[in-house]
């Protein structure tokens, strides 16, 4: 494995300092943590304390800001566990205080009934163009640094901060690790968390035909939720569908579908953003 996506990985390597509480650090370069970060990590904080099931929903509030230059501590409380079922709840904590809390659930793979929308008339990712992504404070930072260690990322259509007044209502595209991780079932969900917060903001502000870079507007993530559905792999491509269906009150939902390269489901995301126009972020 390269440095590069090594690199990514030691992100989400948590360090155990005591019974149900570790401790991670932050990417490098942000004014603060990324939501989709502290969310990945607690999901792994969380899921080295259940010994069955995969991980198939979470809730989170993104509480304070992030400091980028202290590490998180991760306060893990075993809610339940059942024979099928297992709940966790997390606490990230820095300077004494919450900054984000999270519940999750596992859950042991169970036959059913099964239905699903379809995605059609994607274009595969090898047809789509490679992309030189802005390290912008605003949009880039986290995009890039997937970029710069060991993820392949492409856009359908003109990416967002390209993207001109009133062109895109849906955010598309599609990503992978370009080399083969281990088979860990929770490392790839929680890659799948980090992967599934870059996008949803930006969504809301192109449904007003408003482009990231020319827009003065503070946008933060309020909460994120998840669902996952079937397992799934992030160093196979994944194609991430995202529109908002409404904003009011300087809040705004975005909701999302992960579709693997047979156009099957393999999570859904939805989160409510914070995006208040002329304010600097």
């Amino acid at each position: 494995m390269t440095q590069g996506i090594g690199n990514f990985l030691e992100l989400l390597d948590l360090e155990a300092i005591e019974v149900n509480i570790f401790r991670g650090e932050n990417l490098p370069g942000r004014a603060r943590v990324y939501g989709g970060q502290v969310a990945a990590q607690a999901l792994m904080a969380a899921g080295r304390t259940v010994d069955h099931g995969r991980v198939h929903s979470l809730h989170a509030y993104f509480l304070r800001p992030g400091d980028p230059e202290i590490p998180i501590l991760f306060e893990v409380e075993r809610i339940r566990d059942g024979r099928s079922f297992v709940t966790r709840r997390v606490v990230a904590i820095q300077h004494g205080r919450p900054i984000f809390t999270l519940s999750c659930s596992f859950h042991d793979d169970e036959e059913g009934l099964m239905h699903q929308a379809r995605v059609t008339n994607v274009p595969a990712p090898e047809n789509l163009p490679v992309l030189d992504i802005p390290d912008d404070r605003r949009y880039g930072p986290a995009l890039s640094y997937l970029e710069s260690n060991g993820f392949d990322i492409r856009f359908l259509g003109e990416p967002p901060w390209f993207a001109r007044p009133g062109t895109m209502t849906h955010e598309q595209l599609w990503f992978r690790a370009v080399e083969k991780l281990p088979d860990d079932t929770l490392l790839h969900a929680a890659i799948m968390v980090f992967v599934s917060d870059l996008t949803l903001v930006s969504t809301i502000l192109m449904r007003h035909n408003l482009s990231l870079f020319d827009t003065d507007f503070f946008g933060a993530s309020l909460d994120h939720s998840m669902w996952f559905h079937r397992p799934l792999r992030v160093d196979e491509w994944t194609f991430y569908d995202v529109t908002s269906p409404i904003a009011y009150g300087a809040r705004g939902i975005s909701v999302g579908s992960l579709y693997d390269t047979e156009g099957i489901i393999v999570a859904s995301v939805a989160q409510e953003g914070l995006v208040r126009i002329g304010e600097e972020p």
